[in-house]
């Protein structure tokens, strides 16, 4: 328990300058020599901006994202874009002015608003107000720790102290200026002590050791302090004491290390933050003095206003946040926030405004450098010296410099030709026979041979003399821009326009596109160790040659720019480029890797204003261009200075980079927002819902420029598409199906992402694309094709069966003529042979002569009659109803006429046209001819009735006679006449009937159908 003179103490240590107006960013940037690199992020409109220049607290979460407190609102940041949640957008945040942020172990984000008010923001998203401090701004959050057994401690502005356990908070009968967890170790609690005057005595640190899994805690020491000026917990262990004037590094009750004395003045500065780098080493923020960053030796260097910290109302340094991959963040008051950077390149101050062509050592451990119209400058010792027309050299526009074997130095100039440097003096070379006067390139081979390239040519100066080489000689272009020789004697020549040369022997081989050479503009070549020629090209790309194979590497495949202004190797096994647009840094590894498909993309490494080069513009044209000194230190020309760096000092990042999806929109409309980094659970697209876009970032703060995203939409996509750094994936037109999206990011030194981020999309059918439905379709045109082709098969079918129905009915009507020819013709012409024998053989007898002749004439007519009514039963213009009833009218009148049986006809004086098939009309004329054969033969009637009546698609024949009738019988059985009857009318659809007339006699019907026209 807390002993009870802590309510007689004093609060102090209230942070000051927090709530004051914010000034006008002023933008500043850092100057060459600074050893920090200050980048700033400024207030302002857009996602790029800061919404308001205060950044009061700062802290980097465990999902990688930076927040800020600021007076405009909570903010998150990315690395390029700023989200910032208020009042207006997040429900349960009471105020858009935040003064302090806290992440406990569980990832839970604690925020103190001006309005005294805590939020607790849940790894899931959930945003809560704690209830912690409503009674003013006194009860604001100044300071959180979190103790061994999970537990989070909350110091208020007017001193009080909250202890929160899960959902257990408790308030501490206390009173305390400022509190610290140590790692595995006791809470410390700073306090004032006073005598009863309150008058104040100084300061005390108690230390409270919490008891595992309770709320209880027990005092275990007390440390006296004179004046606290501030206290952090170590990463590590232990805990920094910012007191008395000295900073000091102290381990539960005991001091580890007595650090240094306050390097600011004390009187005039206060501390208003602290922090520690990846090394432990500890860093200041000040009000008034800006940062102080201490080494393991206690040594401080100061990053203020004149190191390129922006500046502010009152140079104030609010919140500092070291990030995992080592950069610095500084939350000024009114000077927006700061990136700290330890600069790497190093930029040699006296030629920061000029533009350095060439640089090469001078073998007496100095450095040669050329400049495009200031000379030719000589670093020696530390102290940079000018040579110019005093020393011989009449052109200021250096395109080249060059110290051979022998140490001397080769110099040319532009427009002037080729220089040596002979006892402090530079001699002209004028002979027009030696060298053009634009010189671009110098390199010495192997045998010690001194090579020229020059506008107009090759030259070659050996002990012999010089020796000239142009067009006329093989060269395929004079303007030669790069030289290089191999182990085997060969010389390489790149040339402007006329691609790569290779002097063999005496013979020139030229290489073109047409050979896979990447451009015919060479601007650098550069043979490596392992005997690998690279070429660099105006605008092509780099080449690879090697056993007489050509790769190309352009943008498409990784590199920063397919401009190559020269290329030098470095101790690493690394290629580096100057371009226009910066530097660029690739491992031969991954080129070797891509010429032999291993991968498909290379890891470049882009390094511009932002790492401390004063520009990203790299000259080209020369060589020598960049330099390797022995020291393994590279040099490289720039637009604006001479810049060097180690390359063992740069550390390559690798923190592999979070990957996280922020948000989903449909149709331009927000779906889904991941707004406080949680894991989002999916989206499902309602059908007709077609462009789907997917908003992801990585999380990388130092290069987030060169940040480089691949992504794949499973099973949608088969291959990963290289997104490049950019943050947006769009997908006009989805089927509808189940996918997953995955994307992973590579940092600047192409270290992937671990897992990268997976996001599940549903999108549903329309009622048309459900399975359900294509089966009923498919289904519904199996159908329809099946009912096509049984109607079309059927429709076949019928026709054949009505061709063989016809040829039937033609077969059957042949035969029925057939047999009529021959019952009929073919009776009646044997018996006309017959009486025609009888009458030869009784020639003599002229009465049986007479009487055959008779009976010839008789079966004569009715063989004529026979062939009449043969032939109008197979002419088809008789087929109609008229035909049928005139023909059997006309039969019947002249048969009855013969009996001697009167006769009358009811039929109508106009008949319907229609149609009689030639079957009905043929079956129906015998029915009825039977029919009136039979009145004359077997009726004995003396009158016949003859009637048509008509009704719709049929006809009828009634035949009526007043003969002796059927005796009571409609139809005996037995007779095969009428049996005949009846089944040739039921044979052509029709019906036979016969009957008592309604007098006396018979009554017979012939029913047919007909068809109408």
């Amino acid at each position: 328990m807390l002993k009870q003179r802590w309510p007689w103490a004093v609060a102090a240590l209230v942070l000051c300058g927090i709530f004051s107006s914010p000034a006008e960013n002023s933008g500043a940037a850092s100057s060459a020599e600074s050893p920090f690199i200050v980048d700033l992020w400024e207030s302002g409109p857009g996602d790029q901006k800061l919404p308001e220049s205060a950044v009061i607290a700062l802290t980097q979460t465990q999902d990688g994202y930076l927040w800020l407190g600021t007076l405009g609102g909570l903010v998150r940041f990315d690395g390029t874009r700023f989200k910032v949640f208020n009042k207006a957008n997040t429900p349960g945040l009471d105020s858009n002015r935040i003064v302090y942020l806290f992440e406990d172990s569980a990832g839970n984000l604690w925020v103190g608003t001006e309005t005294a008010a805590t939020v607790l923001i849940k790894r899931d998203g959930q945003v809560s107000n704690l209830g912690i401090g409503r009674e003013g701004r006194g009860q604001r959050l100044r300071f959180a720790c979190e103790d061994a057994t999970g537990a989070v401690w909350l110091n208020l502005a007017d001193g009080g102290v909250v202890r929160c356990r899960g959902t257990n908070v408790a308030a501490l009968n206390a009173s305390a200026s400022s509190i610290i967890a140590e790692k595995s170790g006791p809470v410390w609690v700073a306090t004032q002590l006073a005598d009863r005057n309150g008058q104040l005595l100084g300061q005390v640190l108690i230390g409270l050791t919490v008891v595992s899994n309770s709320s209880a805690f027990i005092e275990q020491e007390e440390l006296p302090v004179g004046k606290l000026d501030f206290l952090l917990a170590s990463k590590s262990s232990g805990y920094w004491r910012l007191a008395d004037g000295r900073i000091q590094k102290w381990r539960g009750a005991k001091m580890e290390r007595d650090l240094a004395a306050y390097p600011w003045d004390a009187t005039n500065t206060t501390v208003t933050c602290a922090a520690e780098d990846a090394a432990g080493n500890l860093i200041v923020g000040t009000h008034g003095a800006g940062i102080f960053w201490f080494d393991a030796e206690g040594r401080a260097a100061q990053v203020s206003t004149a190191e390129g910290l922006s500046q502010n109302a009152r140079g104030i340094v609010l919140s500092l946040c070291l990030d995992r991959e080592g950069n610095l963040w500084v939350g000024t008051d009114g000077g927006g926030l700061n990136r700290v950077k330890r600069r790497v390149f190093e930029v040699l101050g006296e030629s920061k405004d000029w533009t350095v062509q060439t640089v090469c050592e001078d073998g007496q451990g100095g450095l040669w450098f050329g400049t495009f119209g200031n000379g030719l400058k000589h670093l020696q010792d530390g102290a940079v010296h000018s040579v110019g027309a005093r020393q011989g050299l009449t052109n200021l526009y250096v395109r080249s410099i060059f110290t051979d074997q022998s140490k001397r130095v080769w110099s040319g100039a532009v427009g002037f030709g080729l220089f040596e440097y002979v006892n402090g003096l530079f001699r002209q070379f004028t002979n027009a026979e030696n060298a053009n006067p634009f010189v671009s390139a110098i390199h010495e081979d192997r045998l010690g041979r001194l090579w020229i390239g020059s506008q107009g040519g090759l030259v070659c100066k050996d002990r012999t003399g010089w020796k000239k080489f142009t067009t006329r000689d093989g060269l395929s272009a004079d303007s030669v821009r790069a030289l290089v020789d191999d182990a085997e004697g060969n010389l390489w020549i790149g040339t402007d326009g006329g691609g790569l040369n290779c002097l063999s022997h005496g013979q020139f081989t030229a290489f073109h596109t047409a050979n896979g050479l990447p451009g015919e503009r060479i601007t650098a070549l550069w043979l490596d160790r392992d005997g690998v020629l690279w070429i660099g090209t105006d605008g092509a790309g780099l080449g690879r040659f090697e056993h007489g194979k050509f790769i190309t590497y352009t943008t498409s495949d990784g590199l920063l720019s397919d401009s190559i202004g020269y290329l030098i190797e470095d101790t690493r096994s690394n290629l580096w480029m100057g371009s226009y647009v910066g530097l660029m840094r690739v491992s031969k590894k991954s080129l070797n890797d891509f010429a032999a498909k291993k991968i498909n993309f290379i890891a470049c490494r882009a390094f511009g204003k932002s790492d401390g080069l004063p520009t990203s513009e790299c000259t080209q044209g020369s060589q020598p261009a960049a330099a390797r000194a022995r020291d393994g230190r590279l040099w490289f020309p720039t637009t604006k200075g001479l810049v060097s760096v180690n390359p063992l000092d740069l550390t390559p990042n690798t923190n592999r980079p979070p990957v996280i999806i922020e948000s989903v929109l449909v149709e331009s409309r927000e779906q889904i927002t991941n707004a406080f980094g949680a894991r989002l659970p999916g989206i499902t697209i309602p059908p007709g819902q077609e462009r789907l876009e997917i908003h992801y970032t990585s999380l990388n703060f130092t290069a987030p420029e060169n940040v480089r995203f691949k992504y794949i939409l499973e099973p949608h996509e088969s291959r990963w598409f290289e997104a490049g750094n950019n943050r947006v994936a769009s997908y006009s037109q989805l089927p509808p199906g189940d996918y997953r999206f995955h994307v992973i990011a590579f940092n600047e030194d192409g270290v992937a992402s671990q897992t990268g981020a997976t996001l599940a999309v549903i999108v549903l059918p329309a009622f048309w694309q459900k399975t359900s439905f294509r089966i009923l379709v498919g289904v519904g045109l199996l159908v329809v094709i099946g009912g096509l082709i049984y109607f079309f098969a059927t429709q076949r079918l019928q026709r054949e069966l009505a061709v063989l129905k016809q040829r039937e009915e033609l077969e059957h009507e042949r035969a029925r003529i057939a047999r009529d020819l021959h019952d009929q013709l073919g009776a009646n012409l044997t018996q006309v042979t017959l009486l025609g024998e009888l009458a030869e053989a009784d020639k003599d007898l002229p009465d049986e002569v007479a009487s055959h002749a008779q009976q010839i004439c008789t079966t004569a007519r009715e063989t004529t009659h026979a062939l009449d009514e043969i032939v109008w039963a197979i002419n088809p213009s008789n087929d109609t109803l008229e035909s049928l009833v005139n023909y059997a009218c006309k039969y019947a009148q002249e048969y009855l006429e013969l009996a001697g049986i009167s006769h009358r006809f009811d039929v109508p004086a106009q008949l319907p046209v229609a149609d009689i098939a030639p079957e009905v009309r043929h079956n129906v004329f015998l029915a009825f001819k039977e029919s009136v054969n039979n009145v004359v033969k077997h009726a004995q009637a003396t009158s016949v009735s003859i009637q048509l009546r008509l009704e719709p698609g049929t006809f009828t024949l009634h035949v009526e006679d007043n003969g002796r009738g059927l005796g009571g019988q409609p139809e005996k059985p037995g007779r095969n006449g009428l049996r005949n009857l009846r089944k040739r009318m039921e044979d052509v659809g029709g019906s036979f009937s016969i009957g008592p007339a309604a007098g006396r006699g018979t009554l017979v019907q012939l029913t047919a159908p007909l068809v109408k026209h």
